[in-house]
């Protein structure tokens, strides 16, 4: 997430004083003569852990855990300022049976100017797996490029034992229509959370992958009563690498830097499959594998939270947003923002890291991003702003007047600093440590949550509004209309059909609309993407400026509907994707096929099947048997074609769910010939004839 949007601040309240800015020129000065004549020097271990009543996590493994010297001395190498770790990272303990991230790789987690390819973080993965009855390993589905979007589930054995039982619960609290309060209550007693954290969505922003290989190892090994408490109540579900494709890419273009210093280099302008920072906008179109894995990995955990894990501002931001916040959201989702924000906040500041903050940065507005198929789900959806270099770089860094002391960010970053990779390791390590200890800790909160989540939504056709949406069965453009449902019921929204006509107030609908009905428990979710977005004037202007209203976006017709009493019309729930069957109407003795322009996107797929036939196109609308024709109609002729031509024209339009109308003459109107050859287009004007 490394687009920024900080203009929220006043800057000439924050402008530097003397002393401030002469600070700032002999950090910069120092920190170049440092960085250019010798390496990090190392550092001593963390101060001790605060008392329990300050602090809720250990300063050292239990008597009996040793740790691993050789690792623990390199972490303190590589950090850059003792104020960068905390107790959770300055040290790794040692395993007789669990391999360290330098066992497989060679190099401790966050050395300086190295970055692992996937092959090598899932071989680690796997390594850790095999050797920990707490780890498993499977796949969320391939990638766009056929790559595999590996992920590790790491709790404690007894958990993983029952894990078809714990994802059971998950799945019973997510919808409440089946279960009464008393059961909801036994399956919270009985359940715990899934906490999903997924690094490496950007790939430029490469600290996360590497971050989540020494986390999944500390989760494993560490029998510390902080990590025991995190394993016993918590499932966490780990993918280090979202954008696997990317990835590759980026360390392809890192490393190469890294070996041709005397060479020019172009920047690497798509990193994933054509699409690079956008693919953390493809929450609505699921336009990318990497979506769909993500939706399917959802609907079969559960997650009770999403924490996805980016790379820009300075040092730590945790998301919250100024607002306004997404109007459709459950407000109890809100307060676990700002809860989970304040603790990891809390926990850090205490420990005296800087530059650990919310609120600003972000505006939580727009439904685009990965993490929002947590939200628009009744679970929580957030993510982390760490601060990155080049790569794995170390480097002295600037903070602009943007990141200064505000009234959200009372702890600011200093003004320079020597920044290395291990700082980022370490800071997001340890906020994501804290998080998982709290939600681990208040476990039963955060499932029913959870359910009352899902239970307010089934509640919003009669308590909030509006009661359905429909989708009314026309016949305009039958294929765009299944589009979209097909992409309301990738984000698990039930969509119905009518059984019969029915009619709400003045306005009639026909049999075979299609009906979604608000009392589910994704209400939420449908609304919020076929409703109509109002953003106040007033109110600060958005991260991303964006409006996602479906049904224009499909060219569909939409329609919202109040009352309630459309809840008792006979309907039948969709069971599968909608595919609309084409059909060709008319006479066996047909001079042409005449295929409507309803500016339905199958047309221009008809046209590359069709390739080889002329087709011409209808420059004004005209009528046979009462039939209206838009301009843009295709027109098939059988005179000046092969005479196979009706054989592939019934193939066609079948297959892609069109309708064509075989007729006995040509139209008496003027056409425009169109001409397809090498995918392009080329128009030939004709003059107005009878074509008969």
């Amino acid at each position: 997430m490394s687009r920024l949007n900080l203009g929220f601040v006043d800057k000439k309240s924050l402008g530097l004083d003397l002393f401030r800015l002469g600070r700032l020129l002999t950090l910069v000065l120092i920190g170049l003569l440092v960085i250019s004549s010798q390496p990090l020097p190392p550092l001593q271990a963390a101060d001790p852990a605060l008392s329990p009543a300050e602090a809720s996590s250990p300063s050292s493994p239990p008597p009996g855990q040793k740790i691993d010297e050789d690792y623990t001395k390199k972490i303190l190498e590589y950090t850059s300022e003792k104020f960068f770790l905390t107790e959770l990272v300055d040290h790794l303990p040692a395993s007789d049976t669990v391999p360290t991230p330098a066992d497989i790789l060679g190099e401790v987690i966050g050395a300086p100017n190295i970055l692992h390819y996937t092959e090598e973080i899932f071989k680690y993965l796997q390594a850790v797996a095999q050797a920990s009855p707490r780890v498993i390993i499977f796949s969320l589905g391939p990638t766009d490029e056929g790559k595999e979007m590996m992920t590790v589930a790491v709790s404690s054995e007894t958990n993983l034992q029952r894990l078809p039982r714990l994802k059971e619960i998950l799945s019973q609290l997510a919808d409440p229509r089946q279960i009464d309060k008393a059961t909801a209550e036994k399956l919270i007693a009985e359940g715990i959370p899934v906490y999903w954290l997924t690094g490496g969505l950007h790939s430029p922003e490469c600290g996360s992958p590497e971050m989540l290989m020494e986390l999944t190892y500390r989760l494993a090994v560490d029998e510390s009563q902080f990590y025991r408490d995190i394993r016993k109540n918590l499932i966490v579900l780990i993918t280090p690498v979202l954008e696997v494709d990317g990835r590759d890419r980026y360390v392809d273009t890192y490393l190469y830097k890294k070996a041709h210093k005397d060479k020019k280099t172009l920047p690497l302008v798509y990193w994933g499959n054509y699409v690079a920072h956008d693919n953390n906008r493809d929450f609505l179109g699921v336009a990318l594998k990497l979506t769909e894995n993500l939706l399917r990995a959802y609907f079969d955990w559960h997650p009770t939270i999403m924490h996805d894990l980016h790379e820009s501002v300075p040092y730590l931001y945790v998301s919250t947003g100024t607002g306004p916040y997404n109007a459709w959201l459950d407000p109890i989702m809100i307060d676990e923002w700002h809860e989970l924000a304040y603790v990891e906040i809390s926990e850090m500041t205490k420990r005296g890291v800087p530059g650990v903050w919310t609120h600003g940065f972000y505006n939580g507005w727009a439904p685009s991003y990965a993490f929002y198929i947590a939200m628009a789900h009744n679970s929580v959806g957030r993510f982390y702003e760490t601060f990155g270099a080049t790569g794995a770089d170390t480097m002295v860094r600037t903070v602009k007047a943007e990141s200064t002391r505000a009234w959200y960010r009372p702890n600011p970053p200093l003004p320079a600093v020597k920044w290395s990779f291990r700082n980022n390791i370490n800071l997001q390590q340890s906020a994501a440590l804290f998080a998982l200890h709290h939600v681990a800790v208040n476990h039963q909160k955060f499932l029913r949550n959870f359910y009352l989540k899902s239970k307010r939504a089934v509640a919003k056709a009669t308590n909030e509004g509006p009661a359905a949406w429909v989708i009314p069965n026309d016949g305009r453009r039958p294929l765009a209309a299944a589009n979209l449902v097909n992409l309301l019921r990738k984000h698990g929204i039930e969509v119905h059909w009518a059984e019969k006509e029915f009619k709400i107030k003045k306005q009639t609908f026909p049999a075979g609309s299609y009906i979604i009905r608000l009392d589910q428990p994704y209400s939420r979710c449908a609304d919020m993407m076929l409703d109509t977005q109002y953003f106040n004037p007033n109110d600060p202007r958005p991260y991303d400026d964006t409006g996602w209203t479906l049904g224009p976006l499909h060219n569909v017709k939409t329609l919202r509907v109040e009352d309630t009493s459309i809840l008792a019309v006979p309907m039948k729930l969709l069971t599968q994707d909608v595919q609309p069957q084409g059909k060709v109407f008319g006479s066996r003795n047909a001079q042409a096929f005449l295929i409507n322009h309803t500016a339905e996107n199958a047309l221009v797929k008809l046209r590359f099947e069709l390739k080889e036939l002329k087709i011409l196109a209808a420059e004004k609308s005209f009528k046979v048997s009462q039939v209206r024709y838009n301009p843009g109609t295709f027109i098939i002729p059988l005179e000046g074609n092969p005479p196979e031509t009706a054989r592939l024209v019934k193939k066609a339009v079948t297959r892609l769910g069109l309708v064509a109308q075989a007729v006995k003459k040509m139209p008496n109107w003027v056409f425009l010939t169109i001409i397809f050859a090498s995918r392009t287009f080329a128009t030939i004007p004709t003059s107005k004839k009878n074509m008969t």
